[in-house]
C-alpha cells in the first residue's frame, strides 16, 4: 500500500561498497538510451511515477516495457475514469505486460477504518460492496489481484473475535471473486513506522486468517517493507508462509525507495524466488532515492543488479 524510514554508518558503509559496481554498470546502460533488451528474470512491475520524467501514464509504461519490465501496478486504478482503465489495459497489452494489483477497497486512513472486527456489521457490508465493485475494474484491467487491507482493530472488542470476524468477512469476499477467477491478496502492514492500529501487522498473521478463510480467492500481499520494519527474518518467514502467499512487493528500508538503499538483501531474496521458480508480479511497491531522470536510471540499475545476481 503506498506510503512513503537506521544503522549505523559502518552498515552503510557495507551496503555502498557492496552495490557499487553493479549499480554502476547498471547506471552506464540505463544513461545510454533506448530499450535494454535483455529482460528482467523476474516480473517486477514499476508504478505510475517510477518513470515520472519520461511522459504520461501510457508512455511510462511504453518506457518500462523498453527496459525490460514486465508487468505494472497500479494501486489507484480503481479510481480512474473507464477510458484511462481500458487505455491502459491495452497499453500493457500491447507490450506483454502483465498487471499487478490495484486496490478493491481502500481504508480511510486518516479515520482508522474500517474496523472489519467490529460489533457492527455495517462496515464489512460496505467492504464487500467494494469487492463486488472491484470486479468489473478487474476485468477492463485483466488483472488477476486486488489488494484489499483487512482494517483497523477495535480495542474494545477482543482480538481473538476480531480475527474470527475478519475471517467470515474474507471467507465471504473470496466468494466474491473466486468463480471469476480472481485473488484479494490481504496486505499485512507495519505499525512501527507507517500505519499504527491497523488489524494485520505480519505475513504470519495474514497466513492465520488465510488458512481460516480456505478459498482460492483469498491470499496474502507479502510487502517486505513492511515485514522487514514489523518481524524481518524474511525468507525464513516467505519459507513458512508460501502456500498463502499470492503476490510480492519490494522496497528497502529505511526510507521505503529501490533495492540497495537500505538493509534489505533483495539480491539474496530474488535468488531465493527464482529456487522457488515464482513467475508472478513483484510490485515496486516504493518511491526513487534520487529525483528526476538521475533516479529513474538509478532505478533501472538496482534492480538490474539483484536480476543478475
Amino acid at each position: 500500500m503506498s506510503e512513503t524510514g537506521g544503522k549505523g554508518v559502518s552498515r552503510r558503509t557495507m551496503l555502498a561498497a557492496g552495490a557499487a559496481l553493479p549499480l554502476a554498470a547498471g547506471v552506464a546502460r540505463a544513461q545510454g538510451g533506448g530499450s535494454n533488451a535483455a529482460r528482467f528474470s523476474l516480473g517486477y512491475a514499476p508504478h505510475e511515477g517510477s518513470f515520472a520524467s519520461r511522459g504520461n501514464r501510457i508512455e511510462q509504461i511504453a518506457f518500462a516495457a523498453d527496459q525490460g519490465f514486465t508487468a505494472w501496478e497500479d494501486n489507484e486504478a480503481a479510481g480512474r475514469t473507464i477510458d484511462e482503465q481500458v487505455a491502459m489495459a491495452k497499453a500493457l497489452s500491447s507490450r506483454g505486460m502483465t498487471m499487478g494489483v490495484f486496490v478493491a477497497s481502500m481504508p480511510k486512513w486518516g479515520q482508522s477504518r474500517p474496523i472489519l472486527g467490529a460489533n457492527d456489521g455495517a462496515e464489512r457490508e460496505a467492504f464487500l460492496a467494494d469487492v463486488r465493485a472491484s470486479i468489473d475494474v478487474a476485468k477492463r484491467l485483466n488483472a488477476k489481484h486486488m489488494t484489499v487491507v483487512t482494517g483497523f482493530l477495535d480495542s474494545r472488542v477482543p482480538l481473538d473475535i476480531q480475527t474470527a470476524r475478519v475471517i467470515d468477512v474474507m471467507r465471504r469476499a473470496g466468494d466474491i471473486v473466486a468463480p471469476h477467477g480472481l485473488v484479494l491478496v490481504m496486505e499485512p502492514l507495519n505499525t512501527r513506522t507507517n500505519h499504527p492500529g491497523v488489524y494485520m501487522q505480519s505475513i504470519p498473521q495474514g497466513y492465520a486468517v488465510a488458512r481460516g478463510v480456505n478459498s482460492p480467492g483469498v491470499k496474502i500481499l507479502a510487502d517486505l517493507y513492511h515485514e522487514q520494519i514489523q518481524s524481518g527474518n524474511l525468507i525464513p518467514t516467505m519459507e513458512l508462509c508460501w502456500s498463502e502467499i499470492g503476490y510480492l512487493q519490494f522496497g528497502d528500508n529505511p526510507g521505503r525507495n529501490e533495492p540497495g538503499t537500505g538493509e534489505i538483501n533483495y539480491a539474496g531474496v530474488t535468488r531465493w524466488l527464482r529456487a522457488r521458480r515464482y513467475a508472478g508480479v513483484i510490485g515496486m511497491e516504493h518511491g526513487n532515492s534520487v529525483r528526476g531522470r538521475a533516479g529513474e536510471d538509478r532505478l533501472i540499475a538496482a534492480y538490474r543488479a539483484i536480476d543478475a545476481l
